[in-house]
């Protein structure tokens, strides 16, 4: 008798499995529900935007490292470049000494600390790029509704959100999925991406609690 061999799930479907209890506890946090129901103001969301620049530009400044690792050109894409949207963002809330404006809160010194340790890591890269990136293209375009609809936030704030380059996410990304999925992982660092995500979730829950704690 034939045992036919048990085909494995993908990086993509273990990731999202992996993180579900930690994206929903993220999703669901004080800071995000109010913001998101318009019970807050401007002024929270540029907080948010701030910590976010300090996220991505560490996210980012990864990009050469990766790209020197086997199979890591495969998942930079420059139409993902998210800093100089931010700063766009952060330039128009604020003006132009918007730099000498914002400090990293305690939690999103935690989460920089946490990338820069991903340079020589393509299955610790994965996992954050994938949790930030896919959610900015998913998730990331319903804050960006329900900041034009809460707080009339127009275009010129809201670039972050705005992905120019992807003029219609899903395929983008189906692509996205496709190159995470055709990684040469071992079961070990499959495990670590989806230990490394989940850490991501958690760590964006604590800034969200952090601007909680703030703004709420």
């Amino acid at each position: 008798m034939t045992t036919l061999a048990t085909e494995q799930p993908t990086l993509s479907l273990r990731l999202r499995e992996g993180t579900r209890s930690e994206h929903e506890d993220a999703e669901h946090s004080g800071y995000i529900s109010k913001l998101m129901g318009g019970e807050l103001n401007t002024a929270a969301y540029v907080a948010l935007a701030a910590q976010q620049y300090f996220v991505y530009q560490a996210l980012e400044a990864l990009n050469d490292a990766v790209r020197g690792l086997p199979q890591g050109e495969t998942l930079l894409f420059d139409e993902l470049l998210r800093t100089p949207s931010i700063a766009e963002d952060l330039a128009f809330f604020i003006g132009p000494d918007w730099q000498s404006q914002i400090t990293p809160l305690p939690a999103t010194v935690r989460y920089v600390a946490v990338l820069e340790a991903c340079a020589t890591s393509l299955p610790r890269y994965a996992a954050h790029a994938y949790t930030r990136y896919l959610g900015d293209l998913s998730g990331g375009q319903i804050i960006k509704r329900m900041l034009e609809r809460h707080y009339g936030v127009g275009p010129e704030g809201l670039a972050f959100y705005t992905f120019a380059e992807i003029p219609k996410a899903k395929p983008f990304k189906d692509v996205y999925r496709e190159r995470l999925d055709a990684l040469v992982f071992t079961e070990e660092e499959m495990a670590r991406a989806i230990t490394e995500a989940q850490g991501a979730f958690r760590l964006n829950q604590e800034l969200f609690a952090d601007l909680g704690a703030i703004h709420c």
